[in-house]
């Protein structure tokens, strides 16, 4: 689905309403049994979680029971793919993450497009990172860790979850834009890759807000920046990247709702309305904050807008970095 540009901001408004009340009517008899959400990790994760949170509310909203199903294997892609080949109907959703846009650069053999093969139902939550130094780091600031990167190159560590996670590709955007050496150290999961930063092993991470506060807070870990455009609610005296001095930066793990291309608009429209009105609840917007996200709960050409960007500027970012994983 294109992007729908809008130049009559009152009368899109007008017609965007319009349409999610022709949905609710044209779909009234929707659902009519359980809806499923295919979640591809496995369970614990955080792409899990919040399709278990859209599952427990949709059940609310819709009538009707939906069931998370954790369909995982190949970095996402099994289940993925599973939904692109789903039917048309509106009982089988995606919740996936940024990974989502990034494996078809890392891997050669993927066999869905996750622009043409998904209609984008809404985008659900942005999660960005924290850029943490190791206490014992002489940087307090992003221009001083830049400075010091330069200054040795190859010698400055950092960590990261796996080879093509967003920790992972947050500091290759960063490598590039800043033109600096450093260099990367993939762990077997995010605890194994804070252990290694608390330990000294390494001295920098691009790393989830939530597991980064206690550390901060303890002193073990200095906090540089969040990769977000804005800064984050859980830290709001941090500042951006970009307002550090690397204008453009930008990097945030995301979550979104998809279902497969072809569903009906009807479905479509009734399936964002709802996502939507959980996403931008008092209550889910609190949630997030707490757990180091923004709540979102964008329309579906919002959505479709920023899957079609972090799709080419992580593509490219991959293509220079050389990160494939296969």
């Amino acid at each position: 689905m294109k992007p729908i540009r809008c130049f009559l901001k009152h009368a899109c408004g007008s017609v965007a309403l319009l349409a999610v009340a022709g949905g609710y009517a044209a779909a009234q008899g929707y659902p009519t049994g359980p809806v499923r959400i295919v979640v591809p990790f496995p369970a614990g994760g955080g792409v899990d979680a919040m399709g278990r949170i859209l599952g427990h509310k949709l059940t609310e909203t819709l009538g009707k029971q939906v069931i998370v199903d954790n369909r995982a294997g190949a970095n996402g892609m099994i289940g993925s793919e599973a939904v692109a080949k789903s039917p048309k109907d509106g009982y089988t959703l995606l919740v996936n993450g940024a990974n989502f846009v990034t494996t078809p650069s890392l891997y050669s053999k993927v066999t869905y497009d996750p622009i043409r093969d998904f209609d984008p139902v809404s985008l659900a939550a942005l999660a960005p990172n924290v850029l943490v130094v190791h206490s014992s780091l002489p940087a307090k600031t992003v221009p001083q860790l830049i400075a010091l990167a330069k200054a040795h190159p190859g010698e400055v560590h950092y960590a990261s979850s796996a080879s093509g996670s967003t920790p992972h590709l947050a500091a290759e955007l960063f490598k590039t834009m800043t033109r600096t050496n450093l260099l990367h150290v993939p762990y077997r999961g995010t605890g194994p890759a804070i252990a290694a930063l608390l330990s000294g092993e390494v001295s920098v991470m691009f790393m989830a807000a939530l597991p980064a506060v206690p550390h901060i807070k303890s002193g073990r870990l200095r906090a540089l920046a969040v990769t977000s455009a804005q800064r984050l609610p859980a830290l709001p005296e941090l500042p951006t990247v970009a307002e550090s001095g690397l204008k453009g930066y930008e990097s945030s793990q995301w979550y979104g709702v998809l279902s497969p291309a072809g569903t009906p608009e009807n479905i479509l429209a009734l399936l964002n309305s709802h996502v939507a009105k959980i996403m931008q609840s008092a209550e889910m917007k609190q949630r997030m904050t707490d757990n180091g996200s923004v709540s979102v709960g964008s329309t579906r050409e919002a959505f479709a807008a920023h899957l079609t960007t972090e799709f080419s500027k992580w593509a490219k970012v991959i293509k220079d970095s050389g990160a494939k994983v296969d």
